[in-house]
């Protein structure tokens, strides 16, 4: 059995906003995929149904994002599972908006819900950090993620989380890459910005040498069509009129 859980804060105040997107997703794929309706379990939200062959329990911890860790712990717990069972979606700032990036392991970034998750359970889980973008300043990222999503935004989080519901199959079967290919391709066909932050950057041209950019560019030398050194040149070349 797999765990699959989605943060965010509870309430329909809290629903639309950036740091919901992971109650988004784990919603987005119950209904693609015909679980059960939600029921209280676990000081949670919880579905169960299958992905990929693997029989899946989404969970939406109702503990509020800073004690994400207990709500998603007691189910590790009641089912007997360790943390590589765990699969988590959650808002990631230093993504551009629209990027998917799925890891396993790692810090918590300053994400409250990481960082409670990793104390209660280990942080050998795997992560799928969505893309919300950075508000370019720290002392705007509170307001930021606990910002609805704008109207525009919809162009490209409806097609992102379709993306994800369609295709969580992989990441129950440990497919991480193709998952990841496949949200990229998603975004793409509909002409979604997903930012170039993993192009490599392009190549600068090759650079002169300092002795050779101080050197002065001498013009060619100009060959004498007439005259003594021409008539000299003729003949020591062979040259013809």
């Amino acid at each position: 059995m797999l765990v699959f859980a989605g943060l965010g804060n509870p309430g329909a105040k809290y629903q639309n906003n950036r740091h919901n997107v992971g109650f988004m997703a784990a919603d987005a794929i119950a209904r693609r995929h015909s679980f059960s309706p939600w029921s209280k379990k676990f000081q949670g939200l919880i579905t169960e149904g299958s992905l990929g062959g693997e029989k899946v329990l989404l969970i939406k911890p109702q503990t509020f994002m800073n004690l994400s860790g207990q709500s998603i712990g007691e189910a590790l717990r009641f089912y007997k599972l360790d943390a590589a069972a765990l699969t988590v979606f959650y808002d990631e700032i230093d993504l551009a908006a629209g990027k998917v990036r799925v890891k396993l392991g790692g810090g918590s970034g300053g994400h409250n819900g990481i960082r409670s998750l990793d104390q209660h359970v280990g942080n050998a889980y795997r992560r799928v950090r969505i893309g919300v973008g950075h508000p370019g300043v720290k002392e705007m990222v509170h307001g930021h993620v606990l910002g609805d999503f704008a109207k525009a935004d919809r162009e490209w989080l409806d097609v992102l989380l379709d993306a994800i519901a369609d295709d969580a199959g992989l990441l129950a079967k440990g497919d991480d890459n193709s998952f990841m290919n496949r949200i990229t391709l998603a975004l793409r066909d509909k002409l979604v910005p997903t930012g170039d932050d993993d192009r490599p950057p392009p190549k600068a041209p090759k650079a002169q040498s300092h002795i050779r950019q101080a050197r002065p560019q001498q013009p060619a030398a100009k060959v004498p069509e007439s005259g003594p050194m021409a008539a000299m040149l003729k003949k020591l070349f062979g040259g013809k009129d």
